[in-house]
């Protein structure tokens, strides 16, 4: 499974908790993937330091009103919790 996958899986503690693990294993593939020729690494990873995962979690939740805005309002919170964790990857 990719990390879309265990994301899309989420709906209660231990996918929840299966989506983390894979998140962090995604982290450690980047963390040792060479950067392409514009510096970007391949895998997504916007926010390298752990103020700006924060920051751009945040962001996202203030933008899209906890996914409210993204069609996740009547989702489980274990999802909500994973998009947020998800978007402090790929939130700019």
């Amino acid at each position: 499974m990719n990390l879309n996958d265990y994301l899309e899986a989420v709906v209660d503690e231990s996918t929840f908790l299966a989506f983390v693990e894979a998140l962090a294993d995604d982290r450690r593939v980047a963390d040792h993937t060479a950067a392409d020729a514009a510096g970007e690494v391949q895998n997504g990873w916007e926010n390298d330091s752990i103020q700006d995962f924060l920051e751009a979690a945040h962001a996202w939740a203030q933008d899209s009103a906890f996914g409210v805005k993204q069609g996740l309002a009547s989702a489980s919170p274990w999802k909500k919790f994973a998009v947020f964790l998800y978007c402090g990857k790929i939130y700019e």
